[in-house]
């Protein structure tokens, strides 16, 4: 070989090196957390099917696009309990969601169009990046601000820290309390030492309150990495020790007829498959770590731990006989979100309907008729494609008096109470229709200081009960 075929050859060496490290350097497996769904969201995973209806808690993982129609708001919450929220008639892109080798955490989001929120907590390392048209922010510490995205401008305003914006405007910074305006088809900015309020600027204190103050209030210490979904678990249950079984967490209200997976169902993403996705409020974390386990006498508790890995398949220890834990459904790649135990046990009830659509032709399946998710993989290899199942998770109302928590969060007064003035949009679990098979043990919540509630947005767009 000659001289110069051995320095041709040594040069792809070190280039290919130089690729394999840094793909080594990277890890495709965040996924994130959707944390609050109001009105019209939709969500393209990049399964070829576009833009899909959301659930709460359904993860969200890099390439997922996310968008919410009229009267629509959604939460996205991160790791660290970082959030991104946004309002009606908006759309963001998470470009990028990776892990580096040495534990950095690089996120990438793209607003498309509308209002987008971002409160990030800012850890040590973590690399936290907002693209809006030509422009970019990048977070290396702690910040809260909104931009707004039309066809024409950009509207930044800070709320809290400092922001370093780059793009075809050059280097721009902008401080606290500032806000600054750019123009999309030039480099023209202007930078003011104020910003206008926005209607929608009070739901946002309001999400940042309640995890700031429930995400400190944990009841117990569990050396966890993580803390999305932290609020939810102090709002909605409490830690206590179990002999034989350490410090465990358990949802207010229930007892031993109640069991984890009573509400909920499988979605599948490309790359990772299906993800169970619970539908109670407090149902992220004790569904991906740790593990369930029945103890007599208290029921279901979740124990926390096995924080080094993502499990989208339930862990269960020492559950009831006859208990039938779900299983993702078999070499399909059909995604069905259901409710009122239908992925479970069957439902003794009104018997409603899952629309299966093979292409053209459909199919019904009385849910009564349906045990499990098998049976709905068994139905859809019978038509030898790739279907769709979808239902919409009916609304649920608590029992009269039942002090049901789950109705909806407030920030109010004590969870149980609901919002003063009305009723809560339902969100929760319905009155147990089995006898519990042994003297149920009932946690209830301890009482809770009451948080004055933020004023009323405008009439022209909806807010959140106070």
């Amino acid at each position: 070989m000659s001289i110069r075929g051995l320095g041709m050859l040594a040069l792809g060496v070190v280039v290919s090196a130089m690729l394999m490290g840094s793909a080594a350097a990277e890890s495709k497996a965040r996924i994130v957390r959707l944390s609050e769904v109001r009105g019209n969201v939709q969500m393209d995973r990049g399964t070829g099917d576009g833009f899909e209806k959301t659930f709460l808690n359904m993860p969200i993982i890099e390439g997922s696009h996310l968008k919410t129609g009229d009267e629509g708001r959604a939460e996205v919450e991160f790791e660290d309990g970082s959030a991104l929220r946004i309002v009606p008639n908006s759309e963001i892109n998470f470009a990028h969601l990776a892990l580096g080798d040495d534990g950095r955490k690089l996120s990438t989001i793209q607003l498309t169009q509308g209002t987008l929120y971002v409160n990030v907590h800012g850890q040590k390392g973590d690399h936290f990046m907002v693209n809006f048209g030509s422009e970019s922010i990048t977070l290396v510490e702690p910040a809260h601000f909104r931009l707004d995205l039309t066809s024409d401008e950009a509207v930044l305003a800070v709320f809290k820290g400092r922001l370093d914006v780059s793009g075809q405007s050059g280097p721009v910074e902008v401080s606290e309390k500032h806000s600054a305006t750019f123009d999309v088809h030039s480099d023209r900015y202007d930078v003011a030492k104020n910003y206008e309020d926005d209607p929608y600027d009070d739901w946002d204190k309001e999400q940042s309150e309640y995890h700031d103050r429930y995400a400190n209030a944990r009841g117990a210490d569990m050396s966890s990495p993580y803390s999305y979904g932290s609020s939810d678990l102090n709002y909605y249950g409490n830690y206590f020790a179990v002999p034989g079984y350490g410090m465990v967490w358990q949802p207010y209200f229930t007892d031993a007829s109640w069991n984890p997976y009573m509400d909920g169902g499988w979605v599948w993403y490309p790359s990772c498959g299906y993800m169970w996705v619970s539908a109670y409020p407090w149902g992220w974390m004790p569904y991906y770590y740790g593990n369930w386990a029945f103890v007599p006498g208290y029921g279901w508790v979740w124990q926390p731990g096995y924080w080094n890995s993502w499990n989208p398949v339930p862990r269960v220890v020492n559950p009831p006989a006859r208990t039938v834990i779900p299983q993702p459904p078999i070499r399909t790649r059909a995604t069905a979100m259901v409710g009122k135990g239908l992925a479970v046990n069957p439902v003794r009830g009104p018997v409603e309907r899952i629309t299966i659509n093979p292409g053209s032709a459909g199919f019904g399946i009385p849910r009564g008729a349906i045990r499990n998710l098998d049976h709905v993989a068994r139905e859809v290899q019978k038509n030898e494609r790739p279907v769709e199942a979808k239902t919409e998770m009916p609304a649920r109302t608590p029992p009269p008096n039942s002090g049901d928590m789950y109705s909806g969060r407030t920030t109010t007064g004590h969870p149980s109470s609901g919002p003063s003035g009305g009723s809560a949009p339902s969100r929760g679990m319905e009155s147990p229709r089995v006898a519990p098979p042994v003297t149920p043990h009932v946690t209830t919540p301890p009482p809770m200081p009451r948080m004055p509630s933020p004023p009323p947005a405008p009439p022209a767009r909806s807010s959140r009960p106070n």
